[in-house]
């Protein structure tokens, strides 16, 4: 199994996960909940999985669908490059496949750039949204963040790189808090089956050419931004930089959170984004 940017040290994967024929993959699924229909979409090189301690909050409200992106987890893992609008088509047709016309929709990094294609793409299809740790397009600094991800990833056994995205997603103080956690993550990391290189630069490059700014404002539907003032990877200005664009939009800040703040601050995160699909 991969090993995520957003994932916190230790998570239960999930065995034997149904698989639906959707733009050219075989993608993997699990639902949770009932109720009205909600998209959970992970970000780079993680398993839906990974949404496990939100899902706990949001299955007691909503039929919940956690899908494993191209690339990930249990889903076919194709050659890339991938992009972003290609990642949503998945989205889009594994919701035809399930018979899902529309759907509250939440995405966490890479997964916030696939929710906003898809609401671009299929306005019908997305109810609200929840963009967490999002940008709308990369500048330098995070364009270079990618690329030496990338690099490192080739070069380093699994278990070093585990440790190098825990510095980068969790701030200081959390990482001192919980480092016995986070080292037995990273030991969970040399036992398991790494992602495929060739899938995690191709889901790299879906982020690297992510750009939908100029797109924004024909978002009509209820958004929420959640963001850490302290994410080192995908900074606030990113998620200032949609907040302006996105007709609407809300922002909750995470303060002295990181890029993993919906694990830093789980129950607040938890809260704060139920209510908001609640009541959108």
């Amino acid at each position: 199994m991969s090993q995520p940017l957003a994932a916190p040290a230790r998570v239960a994967y999930i065995a034997d996960m149904p698989t639906i024929k959707t733009n050219g993959i075989n993608m993997a699924y699990q639902e949770r909940g009932q109720g009205e229909p909600l998209i959970l979409i992970m970000g780079l090189g993680a398993p839906g999985s990974i949404w496990e301690e939100h899902l706990k909050e949001y299955e007691k409200h909503f039929r919940c669908i956690v899908l494993d992106n191209r690339g990930a987890g249990d889903s076919d893992k194709p050659n890339g490059p991938y992009t972003t609008r290609m990642m949503a088509e998945d989205v889009a047709g594994l919701m035809d496949a399930l018979k899902i016309p529309q759907a509250r929709v939440a995405g966490i990094s890479m997964g916030s750039a696939i929710a906003q294609e898809l609401a671009l793409a299929h306005p019908a299809k997305v109810h609200s949204l929840v963009l967490v740790s999002s940008w709308a397009r990369c500048d330098i600094y995070t364009l270079t963040v990618f690329e030496h991800f990338c690099r490192v990833r080739a070069q380093v056994l699994p278990e070093t790189f585990m440790q190098l995205l825990q510095l980068w997603i969790f701030t200081a103080p959390y990482y001192e808090k919980n480092l016995t956690t986070l080292i037995e993550g990273q030991l969970a990391a040399r036992q398991g089956v790494p992602m495929p290189q060739h899938a995690f630069e191709a889901q790299s490059a879906a982020c690297v050419n992510h750009d939908t700014l100029d797109q924004l404002g024909q978002i009509k539907v209820p958004s929420l931004l959640t963001v850490g003032d302290a994410d080192i990877f995908t900074p606030l200005r990113l998620s200032e930089e949609i907040r302006q664009r996105l007709p609407g939009s809300k922002m909750e800040v995470f303060k002295g959170c990181g890029h993993a703040h919906h694990w830093e601050d789980v129950a607040r995160f938890n809260q704060v984004t139920a209510d908001f699909l609640r009541a959108n």
